[in-house]
């Protein structure tokens, strides 16, 4: 337990080394200079340590967790403080109650362009999953839980998603944000264009009746599945771009969350591929 050496209490809620941890309910420190971004509980706080492609910054837990997360903490870098509080003390540093006591503050470090994602010489299994002005943070961390349930290679983001690595999108995707890759912003049709000049097939999955139904496909080798915002959907131009695709409903429906649109459509790929 080598991170236990560590070890930094801490007395005062002001103390200026937990800048980063306090009001966090309020803040997002993803956009910021030198982004950071906080990762909260137990099992986000191992995938951060274990699969993670991002550093961890440092991390801050109640005095009540030590003894509980003892093996975990032996996987903290040496250089990496490990603050730790009396749990009222952690409780006013972040703004409200810390029923968990776990969190960590990692560095975001350079996030690629959906461009330069997928110009990348990589080689990538799984189809790829689209994202275009999905802000909301749930849908966003629950589309990533999907792509890492269902073997997606990748997830690009326009610039009108919300940041995957928003503390409570990480929660939500458990963990997933944190060790799938990504590109983030540019324009949708630049992301959709992208995809397209390397080889890939673009689903659109939309609700509109002249779409193809989703099971009368067949899965190309290198698929895109392109999602948007809820009540909108996705804009003339992304449609028109690609491939139009509906998942088939009951009548008079012909509606559902975006997340559950993209697990479907994931899971009929998995499926197919399976098969």
């Amino acid at each position: 337990m080598g991170s236990l050496m560590h070890l930094i209490p801490v007395t005062d809620p002001a103390d200026p080394r937990l800048a980063a941890y306090t009001s966090i309910r309020e803040k997002d420190l993803t956009s910021g200079h030198g982004g950071r971004f906080i990762v909260e509980g137990k099992v986000t706080l191992e995938t951060l340590l274990t699969r993670s492609r991002f550093a961890v910054e440092s991390l801050f837990l109640a005095e009540s967790r030590l003894a509980p997360l003892a093996d975990l903490l032996a996987k903290v870098p040496a250089d990496v403080p490990v603050y730790t509080a009396p749990q009222d003390i952690m409780d006013q540093v972040a703004g409200f109650p810390m029923h968990r006591g776990v969190l960590a503050c990692g560095l975001k470090g350079d996030i690629p362009l959906p461009g330069e994602f997928i110009s990348e010489d990589k080689p990538r299994s799984g189809p790829l999953l689209l994202l275009s002005d999905i802000s909301n943070h749930d849908n966003t961390g629950a589309c990533f839980r999907n792509a890492a349930a269902f073997g997606a290679g990748g997830l690009l983001l326009d610039e009108r998603c919300c940041d995957p690595l928003y503390r409570k999108a990480i929660r939500v995707s458990s963990g997933a944000s944190l060790f799938l890759p990504y590109a983030h912003g540019g324009t949708g049709l630049d992301m959709v264009n992208a995809v397209l000049n390397a080889g890939y097939t673009v689903w659109a999955m939309t609700p509109r009746a002249e779409a193809q139904p989703m099971q009368s496909l067949p899965v190309p080798d290198k698929l895109a599945i392109l999602l948007g915002a809820e009540g909108p959907g996705l804009p003339d131009a992304l449609i028109a771009a690609a491939e139009p695709v509906r998942i088939p409903m009951s009548a008079g429906f012909d509606s559902i969350n975006v997340a559950t649109a993209g697990a479907i459509a994931l899971a009929h790929v998995f499926g197919e591929k399976q098969g």
